[in-house]
């Protein structure tokens, strides 16, 4: 286990948060604390331990350019290092099914181009929204797929890759 902060792996800046005032007044500037947003991963301790054959665990910490510590969203975090790695595949384990149509059924497969339309809409709203980006960015950023299942299901990962439905939503280009 390792922190972002460990080796600079992760370095952050202080998230801004901008709230709309509405008719012709200028956003309201919201302070979120010590929460960040990644601004750059140095993977090499990663690499170095994944040759080593360990599998890092790493805390969404990053830190910034005087030392400071700043809390980064995990999934961010998550989806930040499966692009830096040029991961294939990046599994983000959650405590719902996936990604839920209006009815609440479960979206097997999503293309880029409908999760925005979902977000857009509406279907895809609360923490799920995130979530969605994240995948977004790491699909942009060369990785293959992204898959966003319920960590709660027994053997749900091995359901998700090997078999043809899966168990929770794959987003792919």
């Amino acid at each position: 286990g390792l922190s972002g902060k460990d080796g600079q792996l992760i370095t952050a800046k202080k998230m801004r948060y901008l709230k709309d005032k509405g008719d012709d007044q200028p956003p309201e500037i919201i302070d979120m604390g010590m929460v960040g947003e990644v601004t750059s991963v140095k993977n090499r301790i990663l690499t170095s331990l994944m040759e080593s054959h360990f599998i890092p665990v790493v805390a969404p910490v990053g830190v910034g350019r005087k030392g400071e510590t700043y809390n980064i969203n995990a999934d961010t975090v998550a989806g930040h290092i499966a692009t830096s790695l040029k991961a294939r595949k990046l599994i983000l384990l959650t405590e719902k099914e996936g990604v839920l149509d209006k009815e609440g059924k479960l979206i097997s497969r999503l293309r880029l181009k409908e999760a925005q339309q979902l977000i857009d809409d509406g279907t895809i709203q609360g923490g799920m929204i995130p979530k969605i980006r994240c995948c977004m960015g790491a699909l942009k950023g060369g990785v293959k797929k992204a898959h966003i299942i319920d960590g709660r299901k027994d053997h749900a990962i091995l359901l998700e890759v090997f078999t043809k439905t899966g168990v929770g939503t794959e987003i792919v280009h």
